[in-house]
């Protein structure tokens, strides 16, 4: 009964039931699964702005007067990390290219869909990017004009921690369901491991070893270290594959982050703010792809002074992108075009392709997130040394 507590061993349950039953149940209930769903992602993302903002406000004003070398040290971190992640993903490159070749796009079965969707539509001006920069200002002016603002950042941040644990974190199996129902209704599994097997087992082996690494640097090479930190990270490893959006599982990803953290609120500020940006799994697998296309139409690797300029506008482009489903993409092309001289052919392929690997390219986003905010702590930690003994020295 103990075992049935732990969300890991409800969600398999869950999905083991919904494939027994699967082939006895009408149309409409597979139908009406992915809609509650969808209606439930939908609901996280009109909350996330919020959330966001008084996560990262009240996180920002625990750290007082340190909150302007918080946002510098973060954001040059962040660069750093995407931008070792495009440079991995070349080295991978040379390795795979002769043993791999990118095949043609399958289209999905797009016939199975939501029997409803929510009928607002969120203004492009609501958005998580949007609540962290909210997030900032508020943090900055808390601490540095108005400290009375301080309680009610307090109490916001308390409410929406409530509503993330309390409702949404007990419905994770069901939630979950609803996005298998799909994959497996619009034969998108079978598509990703018939067509795309070889590609899947490169992109597996790279991702693996490279945030294997990640958590080894974070673990301070305790073998017992390592595998509490990766085993803290699961549930939000499930619901990620399984939904696709790096957003609707930010409430699990602060849980596990929290857990493998010093400072657990740390992972209330780091998360939220970084889970737009900091997309190891899109960085390494779009770079891997790119790869693999310029060598398949160009007929040679791309040369450094053409990876040079595009791996720089890559990483700055990161910065400007959202974690959802085909958010990021869109925005890339362009690029793909200007940098690396990507047909429409290409950029179809590398488009369906996304499609394909989502739930890869979520996943590895957010596992390698979480990762990423325990080797940041240490980073932050030696920041704050670095500034106070210039400061004493100042002094």
């Amino acid at each position: 009964m103990s075992l049935l507590r732990h969300r890991s061993v409800q969600i398999v349950l869950a999905i083991a039931l919904y494939l027994a039953l699967r082939p006895f149940c009408p149309a409409v209930l597979h139908q009406g699964l992915y809609t509650i769903s969808l209606f439930m992602k939908d609901l996280l993302l009109w909350m996330l702005p919020l959330t966001v903002s008084f996560f990262i406000a009240h996180a920002i004003f625990s750290f007082e007067k340190k909150a302007p070398l918080f946002i510098l040290t973060l954001f040059l971190f962040e660069a750093l990390s995407n931008g070792a992640s495009v440079w991995y993903a070349y080295g991978c490159g040379h390795l795979a290219v002769g043993h791999v070749t990118p095949a043609q796009s399958h289209a999905l079965n797009d016939a199975f869909g939501p029997l409803w969707r929510l009928g607002w539509t969120r203004p492009v001006w609501w958005s998580p990017d949007k609540g962290s920069v909210a997030g900032v200002i508020l943090g900055l002016v808390a601490t540095f004009g108005y400290p009375a603002l301080g309680p009610l950042l307090a109490r916001g941040k308390g409410a929406a921690e409530w509503v993330l644990t309390r409702v949404f974190a007990r419905l994770i199996p069901l939630f979950v369901l609803g996005f298998v129902a799909r994959m497996v209704e619009t034969h998108l599994l079978s598509q990703m491991v018939s067509h795309y097997a070889d590609l899947l087992l490169w992109l597996v082996l790279f991702l693996a070893l490279y945030i294997a690494f990640l958590f080894f640097l974070g673990s301070r090479s305790s073998p017992l270290s390592f595998i509490q930190h990766v085993k803290n990270l699961l549930p939000a490893m499930g619901v990620a594959f399984s939904s696709g959006c790096s957003l609707s599982t930010m409430p699990w990803t602060i849980e596990g982050t929290s857990k493998n953290l010093r400072n657990p609120d740390l992972a209330k500020a780091l998360i939220p703010a970084t889970t737009n940006i900091q997309q190891v799994g899109d960085c390494i697998i779009n770079a891997f792809l790119c790869f693999l296309l310029y060598t398949h139409f160009q007929g040679h690797t791309p040369p450094l002074s053409v990876w040079i300029p595009f791996s720089a506008v890559f990483v700055l482009a990161r910065f400007a992108t959202a974690a959802v489903l085909g958010g990021a993409i869109f925005i890339m092309l362009p690029i793909y075009e200007a940098y690396l001289g990507f047909t429409p052919e290409m950029g179809a392929l590398i488009l369906a392709f996304n499609v394909i690997l989502d739930p890869l390219v979520t996943c590895a986003n957010v596992v390698g997130n979480g990762a990423l905010c325990r080797i940041f702590e240490r980073v932050w930690g030696s920041a704050l040394v670095f500034g106070g003994k210039k400061r004493t020295t100042e002094g």
